[in-house]
């Protein structure tokens, strides 16, 4: 049953808290500085790319025989803001998991020792990707952020022109993000620096 929010919460500014215990039924929703925004439903090709990175990053820290896991459902949210996000891909380092205050009650982490990389899989919101969250994930201190464009909908100066599908590492330098788009050729991950990826494997997975 798809359950309908009510009309004063999609109006009205809320506070973390109280997005963090809402009930939203079978939607997917982020706060976006106090506003809620419903995401949309993935199509085949995005999920597909979305489970083609989850396997390819969890086999290696694997291999690695790090603390890590990928996280589903669990919120990011940035320092002192009313907003939390549901990333794509979510790699967290479960031995900094004791020092987050809410994530054994609202599955929420927001230090950076906790988020060795996050993934976006860029859609019809891609300014949410390459803006928004940009800003707020190096805010938080994530180390690495990947924006993977796989159709090339991005805007011309994140992609360039003419647009096509870009695959965006973003590394955490001085606490901003540098910013190296690539359109072929090898990822070199500083999180995981022995990982074995192209960005054409990437683009490629999304056919059926």
């Amino acid at each position: 049953m798809t359950q309908t929010l009510p009309k004063v919460l999609t109006e009205t500014l809320i506070t973390f808290e109280d997005f963090a215990n809402l009930d939203t039924g079978d939607k997917r929703y982020e706060l976006h500085s106090g506003v809620l925004v419903e995401m949309a439903q993935p199509i085949g090709e995005h999920e597909n790319v979305t489970g083609f990175l989850s396997t390819k990053i969890t086999v290696e820290f694997d291999r690695l025989k790090l603390p890590y896991f990928l996280a589903s459902k669990v919120l990011v949210k940035p320092p002192g803001k009313d907003s939390g996000f549901l990333p794509d891909v979510l790699v967290l380092d479960k031995r900094n998991l004791v020092n987050e205050p809410l994530y054994r009650k609202e599955s929420t982490v927001s230090q950076s020792a906790t988020i060795p990389l996050v993934v976006e899989v860029v859609s019809t919101n891609w300014s949410d990707d390459y803006a928004l969250k940009l800003d707020e994930y190096s805010d938080i201190g994530i180390p690495e952020y990947w924006i993977v464009d796989y159709l090339g909908i991005g805007g011309k100066e994140f992609i360039g022109s003419p647009k096509e599908p870009t695959f965006t590492i973003c590394e955490l330098v001085n606490g901003q993000y540098v910013r190296t788009p690539l359109k072929s050729g090898a990822i070199q991950s500083k999180v995981f620096p022995e990982l074995n990826l192209t960005v054409e494997q990437i683009f490629n997975a999304a056919a059926f």
